[in-house]
């Protein structure tokens, strides 16, 4: 995945959208991934999700409810709503001699109100 560009996932007969971007955050770079759903807040909050990054024996989980595509970019970045890595850290899970930037984004999608069991794996993303 391209950084700032999206991936739509179709679960639950719904759509969603995993986003993966770059911006400064005060004077530091850092990249943000975060899901997104096709629709309003009120039926967004039937889901949760979780996205994982890791390598060299670390990793960073992130678990939360998506949010509306009525939300935009700049609204989920200022909240911080969703998994934030630092870009030394996401040079270091790239390993080699951190100078390129390899991640791979893995996760998944649950609905949270009528089959709890339910989930859908989000295949691997590689940035």
């Amino acid at each position: 995945m391209r950084i700032g560009n999206g991936k739509v996932f179709k679960c639950f007969d719904q759509y969603f959208c995993l986003h993966f971007e770059a911006f400064q955050l005060g004077m530091a770079p850092v990249y943000m991934a975060f899901l997104r759903f096709m629709g309003d807040e009120t039926d967004a909050r039937d889901y949760s999700y979780s996205l994982e990054v890791g390598g060299n024996g670390r990793k960073l989980i992130w678990e939360g409810t998506p949010r509306s595509v009525r939300d935009g970019h700049r609204k989920v970045r200022e909240s911080n709503d969703g998994l934030i890595i630092q870009r030394n850290m996401a040079l270091f899970f790239s390993g080699g001699e951190r100078k390129e930037l390899k991640l791979r984004v893995t996760g998944r999608i649950w609905k949270e109100r009528q089959n709890p069991d339910g989930e859908v794996i989000i295949p691997n993303l590689s940035t």
